[in-house]
């Protein structure tokens, strides 16, 4: 089954805060992640530079970390999901207002974008995790209660789907969105990343 774009969020199976992040591509298979200090990006392979001519929507960064909130998404909504909470606004509403002054991608398929935050904290009252959708017809943003994970995609059920995520450092979390588990059911895996919250947030990718 192909579902596009995959992000995934909430308590892993040990109940610490994740997000992950999955490419899957028909069009533009050469690409790959690379981890920075505080962020992952989605970019081309070398040699395949010019991709981003046909279509501008290839190259993006799908993590940012802000302090103790993580952001994930499918395009440049996730610089501007982080933008908004640095200056202070709440995470629901950073998701509602990014998304709905974006709207879905204006390619030849109406991609939807897809995004996740998640603030970490050992306190329940504290700890936050919200995931939205914005596509051609309904934007949805919804909470991922505390000691539970969901993930989404672009053309799959465009809501969000529970799931049980098993990985638990960031370095397995990047393997196991691209073909473990409930994953391991979705067609044309390109890269991955994800970022687990342990103390602080470390991010990690996967480029087979």
């Amino acid at each position: 089954m192909y579902t596009g774009r995959i992000l995934s969020t909430g308590m892993n199976s040990e109940g610490k805060p994740y997000i992950a992040y999955r490419v899957s591509s028909r069009s533009f298979p050469n690409r790959q992640c690379l981890k920075y200090e505080n962020r992952a990006a989605i970019v081309p392979k070398e040699g395949f530079e010019k991709d981003i001519f046909e279509n501008p929507y290839i190259t993006y960064n799908c993590i940012q970390i802000v302090g103790d909130v993580a952001v994930v998404s499918n395009g440049s909504q996730t610089d501007v999901i982080a933008d908004k909470i640095r200056l202070g606004m709440n995470l629901r509403d950073a998701l509602a207002y990014s998304l709905l002054t974006m709207d879905y991608e204006k390619d030849s398929y109406n991609t939807p974008r897809i995004a996740g935050v998640v603030k970490a904290s050992e306190d329940e009252d504290e700890y936050k995790c919200d995931i939205s959708i914005v596509n051609d017809n309904k934007i949805l943003v919804e909470q991922v209660p505390y000691g539970k994970a969901a993930f989404i995609s672009t053309y799959g059920s465009q809501l969000p789907d529970a799931v049980e995520f098993e990985a638990d450092t960031s370095t397995h979390a990047a393997k196991y969105i691209f073909d473990e588990g409930t994953f391991a059911e979705y067609e044309k895996p390109v890269t991955s990343s994800a970022a687990i919250f342990d103390g602080e947030w470390t991010i990690d990718v996967y480029n087979p």
